[in-house]
């Protein structure tokens, strides 16, 4: 009986461990380029998510039945495996509650009606083999779940707003991947800093010939769902563009 208490224990402890490991060579691996971001992610959860929930199942169970035993290696182990098994967890589900509510969407745009297009994969090679349309399907969940994510509305020329755009951007450390100022548009690219997963954006700037609108269009490469970044990345714009406010007529 003892031999078997000692193995939950043990069991615990390794699998923390293995979790621990999984978790920081799957970042690692995609920091130096080994692993592609969402095999690399992939790794990362089962490392926290998986190891970590089974951990603190085993840890805590193994923590009861070594209460009374007479070694403490035993129950040092089960409590270090019950922590580690906790942190794991903290960690994966800190980064969940990051993205609120978010819908399982990856594709935002503040224009429904009429959504920016990406320029063709001849001039940004990283679209070719990719469904760069808006889904039809998201239209109606952007609208109930972003509601406050609308064109933006300046007093600027097209040009002069074409220009901020491009500076707004920039500043926000996005890569510019295609340029047409003729047609009011540009494409970028963010990328994410821990797990390095791109994100792809469109902005388009025309004018009703009152008021300069400025659009954009967020868009994951990877998953289905974004918890909320693609949003969260349009308000930064929107924010970044520092525009005066346009009174209501």
């Amino acid at each position: 009986m003892p031999d078997s208490r000692s193995k939950t224990a043990l069991g615990a402890y390794a699998l923390t461990a293995l979790g621990t490991a999984a978790a920081v060579v799957g970042i690692g691996a995609i920091q130096i380029g080994v692993l592609r971001p969402l095999v690399g992610f992939y790794l990362f959860a089962f490392g926290t998510l998986l190891c970590g929930a089974f951990g603190l199942l085993l840890g805590s169970i193994a923590i009861l039945r070594t209460r009374r035993m007479h070694g403490p290696d035993d129950q040092r182990r089960a409590v270090i495996a019950t922590l580690v098994a906790i942190g794991l967890l903290a960690v994966v589900i800190t980064a969940a509650l990051g993205g609120g509510d978010a819908p399982p969407i990856n594709d935002i745009t503040t224009d429904l009606d009429s959504p920016p297009s990406f320029a063709s994969s001849a001039d940004v090679p990283a679209y070719a083999g990719r469904d760069m349309a808006y889904p039809k399907e998201f239209v109606e969940i952007v609208r109930s779940e972003y509601p406050d994510l609308a064109p933006i509305e300046s007093t600027l020329t097209e040009a002069d707003a074409y220009a901020r755009a491009l500076a707004a951007a920039r500043g926000l450390g996005w890569e510019i991947t295609y340029e047409d100022p003729a047609t009011g548009t540009f494409d970028a690219s963010e990328t994410t800093a821990i797990f390095r997963f791109v994100d792809d954006v469109t902005v388009r700037i025309s004018s009703d010939g009152r008021r300069t609108h400025i659009d954009m269009r967020s868009k994951s490469r990877d998953g289905r769902g974004d918890l909320g970044a693609n949003a969260a990345r349009i308000r930064r714009f929107a924010a970044q563009l520092e525009l005066p406010d346009v009174a209501s007529d």
